[in-house]
């Protein structure tokens, strides 16, 4: 994926084929729309495929899940049925990787989003994911953390057990090999 944020022909095709199939495939996931509209909001929205392309890139699966009448947006989120594994063993943002002395990870889950143009799902987003499926039953995902959690050293992730989502807490400097980060896009 070239770093100007400019995708090749052949990669956008590419995307965009990926993304009609995984689209017709889950219909559940969004009832009542039409691909067709979708792509062509995709075609005339550069910098958005490029985010696209790294979600897809780095594991992701995005796919359509729901759509705003007011802005005439389609919201796009991960929706691999694990936390993305090109994502994973990065701990929460900047301060956090900045503040280990020793073994720091490679990433921050909210430094690799940002390069991505895309934002860390909420708690609130993160549920609504799942009702869509089951998300997250092996691994955890980083959520965008609340200020107040923030300022005191943590930060929130949730996964999936025993059929219910939780959300929990750890220190933002943390990372493990099943933790990494799921996020959504506005096209």
């Amino acid at each position: 994926m070239s770093q100007n944020k400019m995708l090749t022909t052949e990669e956008k095709e590419g995307l965009l084929e990926i993304l009609e199939s995984r689209f017709l495939k889950n219909m559940n996931r969004h009832p009542n729309l039409v691909w067709e509209n979708i792509a062509e909001r995709l075609k005339h929205s550069t910098p958005k495929l490029f985010s696209l392309y790294a979600m897809e890139s780095t594991g992701g699966e995005p796919d359509v899940v729901s759509f705003n009448e007011e802005t005439k947006e389609y919201l796009f989120m991960d929706c691999s049925a694990e936390t993305p594994t090109g994502r994973r063993s990065v701990c929460y943002d900047q301060e956090a990787l900045d503040s280990r002395k020793a073994n720091k990870p490679h990433n921050s889950a909210q430094g690799m989003a940002e390069s991505m143009g895309v934002k860390l799902l909420t708690e609130e987003e993160y549920f609504s994911l799942q009702t869509l499926g089951d998300f997250d039953t092996k691994t955890s995902s980083w959520l965008d953390t609340p200020a107040d959690i923030r300022k005191k050293g943590g930060a929130i992730f949730g996964d999936k057990r025993f059929g219910r989502t939780f959300i929990y807490h750890n220190g933002a400097d943390s990372y493990y090999a099943v933790r990494g980060f799921r996020c959504y896009l506005w096209v």
